[in-house]
């Protein structure tokens, strides 16, 4: 563990020797021990917040998510030395755009989170919909690296339903999108 007195600061000493300049740290590589419980959560709106304040700038909170990690339902921000546990509400992510492409002659949909993570859903990054069972409201996700979701938020679901085609199934219509040859079910509407 650090010597330091804030662990923020320590996490950020780790960085700055290990960052690359392309792609995301290899946190799934990293295994250090836990460090303990750091005071942050992540909220079910995508802001972060430390000790109760939130953090406003946005190049911290994407240098935090490039080095956050999922174990079973727990999630931490790691460093090749250290590994704090936070708080998260929902999930980690929030995508906060939708575009419908196309690449290589084939439809796509693309997701950009408010972190800046461009992800296209396809068998590797699925769309999921899940029902609240007390209110029957949507909770839209989709996959968008390691074992992280994004919480679609609420105008990029609105762009999927209008983008979705009626199927019918044995258990009524459902409403479907497709991307990268993948179909992704939204649900019965």
């Amino acid at each position: 563990m650090s010597k330091k007195s804030n662990p923020l600061d320590a996490i950020s000493d780790q960085l700055g020797n290990t960052q690359t300049t392309k792609g995301l740290p290899p946190v799934d590589q990293w295994n250090p021990p836990l460090s303990g419980d750091l005071d942050m959560q992540i909220r079910r709106d995508g802001s972060w917040w430390y000790l109760g304040t939130p953090i406003e700038r946005p190049a911290l909170v994407k240098l935090f998510a490039s080095i956050l990690k999922r174990e079973g339902d727990d999630y931490f921000l790691v460093t090749p030395v250290e590994k704090w546990r936070i708080r998260v509400d929902d999930a980690p992510l929030l995508a906060v755009s939708v575009r419908q492409r196309t690449i290589d002659g084939q439809g796509v949909l693309e997701f950009e989170t408010l972190t800046g993570d461009l992800v296209i859903a396809d068998a590797t990054h699925p769309i999921r919909v899940q029902i609240n069972a007390v209110s029957g409201e949507p909770s839209p996700y989709v996959r968008v690296r390691r074992n992280l979701d994004a919480l679609i938020q609420r105008s990029a679901f609105y762009h999927l339903v209008e983008l979705a085609q009626p199927r019918e199934t044995d258990a009524g219509t459902e409403w479907v999108v497709e991307s990268a040859g993948q179909s992704f079910s939204l649900g019965r509407m």
